[in-house]
């Protein structure tokens, strides 16, 4: 099992890194998915993820669909993106994914993994929000 820290780590790449781990066959365990980041403007950010939030039914607007808005279930749906889930192999890969808020205490003692090549420090640049912000901004308290 392999469990990795998501504090200061760009959320596409570590995504694309744990996609390939799952498909691998390898069990994976994020924590602290409310510190990763997504590179970007402030509000341009803010601006994309409220529109696409507001999509709904035009008729009903209580059947959907629904988006997620708490950090653990932005950061599955972006792994999710990344894997083949209309395959059997994708949702069986899907379904070893553990993604938590903060560090669970089953996860305290144990070995946490962090992923050089997704680093903030990577960027080039200081535009960037975390995933815990864009929570907040949706409405989620956590």
């Amino acid at each position: 099992m392999m469990i990795i820290d998501a504090k200061d780590l760009i959320l596409g790449r570590m995504a694309s890194f744990v996609a390939k781990r799952l498909l691998e066959g390898e069990i994976v365990a994020i924590v602290n998915a409310e510190q990763a980041v997504i590179s970007g403007r402030r509000e341009a950010t803010f601006d994309a993820y409220s529109a696409w939030r507001d999509i709904g039914s035009i008729t009903n607007p209580l059947k959907g669909p629904y988006h997620p808005r708490k950090p653990n279930d932005l950061v599955r749906l972006t792994v999710r993106g990344m894997l083949p889930f209309d395959k059997p192999r994708g949702k069986v890969a899907y379904r070893r994914l553990k993604v938590y808020i903060g560090v669970p205490a089953e996860f305290k003692d144990k070995n946490l993994e962090s992923l050089p090549g997704a680093k903030v420090e990577k960027l080039g640049t200081r535009r960037f929000i975390s995933i815990g912000e864009l929570s907040r901004h949706l409405g989620v308290r956590f």
